[in-house]
């Protein structure tokens, strides 16, 4: 962390006596005052055992009913179409790729390059006899292949399903048959995938279209199956040959079918219509409009979320409808700060994993520089954050600490970025405030899923009023509390908190083929999202809960385990945890990944030099990372019953564990259980023993 290490004392004296603002009442006052929702119903108390359920809440742009759509918006086509007329040689789409070793500068396509190469591709599945209404599959890592099959589809009135790229045969298998799909347009490397012995279902499908070129004995397999297959050359020139008009969808039909990664069980397959899609663009639009900073052409986003995800969707349909940049990843999220330092992003959006990266990368930073800059860096942070918290936009707070401290932040973020967004989960308040201090731009939370075609709510920049909070709602969603009395949360109480409900033309229709749960999920036109929130007074909500994930001990009380999760993971020891609790015993467990930086210099400092997978079964360490979660449980107040008893230490983290995680990054509890169910019968037999 380079920091100059002689500030002059008639700069430095002021920021450590924080003599400024001496009176910040007001500004509480004011704060307290803001309103970011408006009630548009009262709540109701629940009669003949239905539950009890709170106001309806909206946005403050929907007072008055929902604005009217933008009338060229019709479609996802629309969209892309719209945007080649407006800006045909402004940069769309960019990648890298391999020189001399490394990986070299940013190539970039233009909008009517890729407008001429979405027209090919759509030809050309027109021409393999493909009609509208299809579904056409698409399965590899972010890419501009990947962003043309999608457009062609739009064209062609197909229907895109987006596999995550890190789905194995088995779940691939699983959608190609549920959704009956009959093209995919596939990475190279993930063509074994889908030839796999286990992938049976890769026998239905008529065509198979490389991102790049196939191997020669992949190519004679497709054939011996009776599968088409082509390299991308090859298909963008029958489509060149072979030209046809588009034939673009209606408002109505499905744009594409999303299958959820899933924590357990099978995908589930969204069901969202272009309706969808476009209402949220069109409240993006909307929402943008109120504040000074706007989004221009000469913006630049970084995609490196999957693209089969709702989030990183989404948010590059809105880019397209801007004439502004998307920039891909050059595939390995561990390398993310090279890609981030070539293209210098504007706008970043990450689930809570990435950022909580960031932010640890930082305080490494920071334990690496000499004692007088630490202090330095902290007194900054706190007269920033002092005036952030008197109502300050971030950037007027306080340009001096930009300058000497957080532009190195900035900088390791590539020098240019002006937002950043959260979703996927709860971030941390935490994490999210020092963001919102260090890296010189906005930092908000969002919150939705692919049911709710992404966002539900959303923040607002500089409104320190919602930190840890995930925003209002959005502009046409209605959002409410229903009672879950099992778990005491009443949305009729005093802070209201219930599980979130959703309606409004964003959420989604149903789930493809499964009326069973379409029916569980949506109830009366709202969606149950399993989430539990807490309405504060200014209408911000907060996530608190969840459902689903909530097992009660043997002694009866409740546990919330990604809560948990949350708060333990911010233990400095701790790269990563997974708690587990049996509703047959009476305390938890949980597997920790020790941070490497952190252990190494506990065992330098006890006198243990040992090797990091000997180090990671050391009983000291363990008994050492046990006492440092029951000191992070103290100061968060967590109840005798939150507190792990027990732990196994894994020496890998969780992403280098096939299947382990979803593409975003949530934790899969039926595999965790699977990997770890011996050693947590006996963390159990011996917590009996040492009763």
């Amino acid at each position: 962390m380079d920091m100059s290490s002689a500030i002059p004392q008639d700069i430095l004296q002021p920021l450590t006596d924080l003599e400024k603002p001496t009176d910040l009442s007001f500004f509480r006052r004011w704060e307290m005052t803001m309103q970011f929702a408006v009630t548009v119903e009262e709540g109701r108390k629940g009669v003949d055992g239905e539950p009890s359920v709170g106001p309806i809440y909206r946005n403050l742009l929907a007072k008055d009913g929902f604005p009217p759509l933008d009338a060229e918006l019709k479609t996802t086509w629309d969209v892309f179409r719209n945007s080649v007329e407006k800006y045909p040689n402004n940069r769309m789409l960019g990648w890298r790729e391999p020189v001399d070793g490394s990986w070299g500068p940013y190539i970039w396509k233009t909008y009517k390059t890729v407008y001429d190469e979405v027209l090919h591709t759509a030809s050309a599945i027109r021409a393999s006899g493909i009609g509208p209404g299809c579904k056409v599959g698409i399965y590899g890592s972010n890419c501009p292949q990947w962003i043309v099959a999608m457009e062609a589809c739009n064209a062609q009135s197909y229907i895109s399903v987006p596999l995550y790229d890190t789905l194995g045969s088995g779940a691939v298998n699983f959608i190609l048959d549920h959704a009956e799909v009959d093209v995919v347009f596939v990475q190279d490397k993930k063509v074994k995938e889908l030839l796999n012995p286990e992938c049976t279902h890769t026998q239905r499908l008529k065509l198979i279209v490389c991102f790049t070129s196939m191997k020669e004995e992949e190519k004679e397999k497709a054939d011996s199956m009776g599968i088409k297959s082509y390299s991308w050359t090859e298909f963008l020139h029958m489509g060149s040959k072979n030209p046809s008009e588009v034939q673009t969808p209606k408002v109505s039909d499905i744009c594409t079918i999303m299958y959820t990664s899933g924590t357990s069980g099978d995908p589930k397959g969204v069901i969202l219509t272009h309706e969808n899609v476009t209402t949220n663009i069109r409240g993006v639009d909307l929402f943008m409009e109120q504040f000074e900073d706007k989004m221009t052409v000469n913006d630049v986003y970084l995609s490196f979320l999957p693209l089969a995800h709702i989030l990183d969707r989404i948010i590059e349909e809105y880019f397209f409808r801007n004439g502004a940049s998307v920039g891909f990843y050059h595939g390995d999220i561990n390398e993310l700060r090279d890609d981030m330092m070539e293209l210098k992003p504007t706008f970043l959006a990450g689930v809570p994993r990435v950022l909580e990266r960031i932010h640890e990368g930082v305080l490494k930073g920071l334990e690496e520089v000499n004692p007088r800059r630490r202090k330095i860096f902290n007194i900054l942070y706190n007269y920033k954050l002092r005036w952030m918290k008197a109502g300050y936009k971030q950037k007027y707070a306080s340009p001096l600490a930009d300058l000497l401290a957080f532009r190195k932040v900035k900088n390791r973020l590539g020098g240019r970025i002006r937002l950043i967004v959260s979703g996927g989960a709860p971030l941390s308040r935490e994490v999210e405030e020092f963001l919102r201090v260090t890296s010189c731009a906005f930092v908000l939370q969002g919150y939705g899923m692919t049911e709710t075609c992404g966002l539900a709510t959303l923040g607002f920049p500089d409104e320190m009023c919602m930190l840890g909070g995930v925003g209002s709602a959005f502009v046409y969603t209605d959002l409410r509390l229903e009672e879950v009395p099992e778990m005491g949360y009443d949305p009729l109480s005093d802070p209201p908190r219930g599980e979130i409900c959703l309606r409004g033309k964003t959420s989604f229709s149903g789930y493809y083929k499964n009326p069973e749960l379409t029916n569980e999920v949506l109830k009366d036109g709202w969606f149950h999202t399993g989430d539990i929130g807490e309405m504060q007074p200014n209408g911000v909500l907060v996530i608190i809960d969840r459902k689903k994930h909530l097992i009660k001990l043997s002694h009866g009380e409740y546990i919330a385990l990604e809560y948990l999760e949350k708060v333990y993971g911010i233990t400095p020891i701790v790269e990563d945890i997974w708690v587990y609790g049996d509703s047959f015993k009476s305390s938890l467990v949980a597997v920790v990944v020790p941070n490497k930086d952190q252990a190494v210099k506990w065992a330098h400092q006890n006198g243990f030099k040992v090797s990091w997978p000997e180090l990671c079964t050391l009983p000291q360490l363990k008994d050492h990372i046990i006492s440092e979660l029951k000191s992070t449980a103290q100061r968060n107040k967590l109840r005798g019953f939150e507190h792990i008893k027990g732990i196994i230490m894994e020496e890998r983290t969780f992403e280098e564990e096939k299947d382990l995680l979803t593409a975003t990054l949530k934790k899969r509890r039926d595999k965790l259980m699977n990997r770890y169910k011996a050693g947590i019968d006996n963390l159990y037999k011996n917590l009996t023993v040492n009763k």
